[in-house]
């Protein structure tokens, strides 16, 4: 840490960003800001609602307040600075910022995709099992659950961010990117990081294949179980109760495969930041909706909440 402090003062990183300050561009900032606003919003009144609401006093939405404060934390790391810059018409980054930007993205992204997957647990338990949810999702197995997905995120983002770090940069240090992203970082070194680059891939191979095999392998299991019920309500109710978290799963993995599974060859910085737009904004804002509009319980923890405000108000 000492040595990051004393190379901050000069070896500020630029970023390039992702807009340029053309009328079109300045059009599309306005909309990724309206969607970071909705996204910090959205989040925030979903982890109240989950936290005032009895009702809602269930693991699935403990593990979706854990969710909301993934994404809040993720849409919190990086458009702040991103917007600062194009506002003020600077482009720079400390090197302590550079590194903080890297660890908590990489921590938040690890820990939401592990989280997701043993989401699809959950679901399956739930479905499969519903006489015996209490005990198998008891307490003490969803604590464990939240803090195994945070553990493993933030020791898997610190050992990456320290690596990084201290790689030696050189040359203009522009960054190709509206954050640090890891990647776009390393291409500034100047020493050869070819054996970390394919160990960082290994280690996305593993960080997005082995949740995402949870997910398979539950909702496998849970569709031969609605197969076997007999009412066709039953079917739809188990199925509506999946609907939301396979939605918020496609979004996440769809962008996060595409980005951090292509071959170096295919990757174009024009399109990753675009990706990186859509997985670091997009979805978080997203999630909250998906899970909100789509949930009788949501919904009326929501209602009850604006009773309460609109009696409170009228007194």
């Amino acid at each position: 840490m000492e040595i990051w402090l004393n190379q901050s003062s000069t070896d500020d990183f630029i970023l390039l960003g992702i807009f340029s300050h053309s009328s079109t561009d300045t059009v599309l900032f306005s909309v990724v800001m309206i969607v970071f606003t909705v996204a910090l919003c959205g989040n925030v009144l979903l982890i109240f609602l989950i936290y005032l609401d009895p009702r809602l006093h269930m693991p699935m939405y403990f593990f979706l307040s854990q969710l909301s404060l993934m994404d809040l934390m993720l849409v919190c790391t990086n458009v702040p600075k991103m917007a600062v810059n194009f506002l003020s018409g600077s482009k720079s980054i400390s090197f302590v910022g550079c590194g903080t930007q890297i660890g908590l993205f990489v921590c938040l992204v690890g820990s939401e995709g592990l989280l997701l997957g043993l989401m699809a647990y959950d679901r399956y338990v739930a479905i499969s099992h519903p006489l015996h949810y209490p005990i198998l999702m008891n307490q003490k197995v969803c604590l464990q659950i939240v803090g195994s997905s945070w553990a493993f995120g933030i020791i898997d983002g610190l050992v990456q961010m320290v690596v990084v770090m201290t790689f030696p940069y050189c040359g203009l240090r522009e960054v190709n990117h509206f954050f640090c992203e890891m990647l776009s970082l390393l291409k500034l070194a100047c020493v050869d990081t070819s054996l970390f680059e394919k160990v960082v891939f290994v280690c996305c191979v593993f960080m997005l294949l082995f949740p995402f095999s949870i997910i398979v392998a539950s909702y496998a299991r849970v569709l031969g179980t609605v197969l076997r019920m007999h009412s066709a309500q039953s079917r739809t109710k188990a199925l509506a109760t999946c609907s939301s978290h396979l939605t918020a799963v496609s979004f996440f993995y769809g962008a996060a495969m595409f980005i951090y599974l292509r071959p170096r060859r295919y990757r174009v910085p024009s399109h990753d930041k675009v990706l990186s737009i859509f997985y670091t904004v997009l979805t978080p804002m997203l999630n909250p909706l998906i899970y909100s509009l789509r949930n009788r319980e949501v919904m009326g923890a929501l209602r009850k909440g604006l009773g309460h405000f609109r009696i409170g108000s009228q007194h």
